[in-house]
C-alpha cells in the first residue's frame, strides 16, 4: 500500500475518536440533566463532577485530533 492513501485511512481512523467523544458528551449531559431533574438539591454536588468528566472526554477528543494532524503532516 502506498504512503498517501494509508495516511488518509489513518487520519480517518484517528478522527473517529471525535465522534465517540460527541456521543459520550451527549450521553453524559443528558444523564446529568435527568439527575438534576430528579433531585435538584444535588445539583451543586454533581455539577462539578460533570464538568470534570466533560474535560476528560474533550481531552481524549483533542488527542485524536492532534494525532490525525500528525499523521497528515507525515503523509
Amino acid at each position: 500500500m502506498e504512503s498517501l492513501p494509508a495516511s488518509f485511512i489513518g487520519m480517518g481512523l484517528a478522527a473517529t475518536g471525535l465522534g465517540g467523544a460527541g456521543i459520550g458528551l451527549g450521553y453524559m449531559f443528558g444523564k446529568a440533566i435527568e439527575a438534576f431533574a430528579r433531585q435538584p438539591s444535588a445539583e451543586g454536588q454533581l455539577s462539578k463532577y460533570v464538568w470534570i468528566g466533560a474535560a476528560f472526554v474533550e481531552a481524549i477528543a483533542l488527542y485524536g485530533l492532534v494525532l490525525a494532524f500528525i499523521i497528515m503532516g507525515k503523509g
